[in-house]
């Protein structure tokens, strides 16, 4: 029985999950969000919040136990100085999982896992480019009601 065993073992060995699991926090170190399986956000969510708690405390022991637990040291350097500060407020609870639709292929649920106060950047709503920028709707109506006068 697997009583107390809270280890989401994703189908690997633990070397490979170990593995999978700092590239997936480097990852997002290093492009804010990411988009993977809904397992693999939950697994990867709590070692991006225990790394951004080393960060936050920013000794040299902890910059040393977040680069042996990353094996990046220039995705460290990054979270010391970029992330771990803008953090500095919160307590914890620094990730975001947001679900999305399934994959075709195997039908796995996708999520994206982002960080939750670093500045990322609105979207753009559907059908709209960044740099363009949007019409008021009394315009659209305004040309739909002219275009109807000029039909009678």
């Amino acid at each position: 029985m697997r009583h107390l065993k809270r280890t989401a073992k994703l189908g690997r060995t633990g070397q490979h999950r170990n593995a999978m699991l700092a590239n997936l926090v480097c990852s997002l170190i290093e492009h804010k969000r990411i988009t993977t399986t809904l397992a693999k956000a939950k697994a990867a969510r709590s070692i991006a919040e225990r790394m951004v708690t080393l960060g936050k405390r920013g000794t040299i022991h902890d910059r040393r136990l977040a680069a042996a637990r990353l094996h990046q040291e220039g995705v460290v350097k990054i979270l010391f100085d970029e992330i771990a500060p803008a953090q500095k407020d919160r307590h914890g609870g620094y990730t975001r999982i947001v679900r999305l639709n399934q994959r075709p292929g195997d039908a796995a649920q996708k999520a994206i896992l982002e960080w939750v106060d670093y500045g990322m950047a609105p979207e753009t709503p559907v059908g709209e480019k960044a740099g363009e920028k949007t019409k008021p709707v009394e315009a659209k109506a305004d040309k739909a009601e002219s275009k109807a006068q000029a039909a009678k």
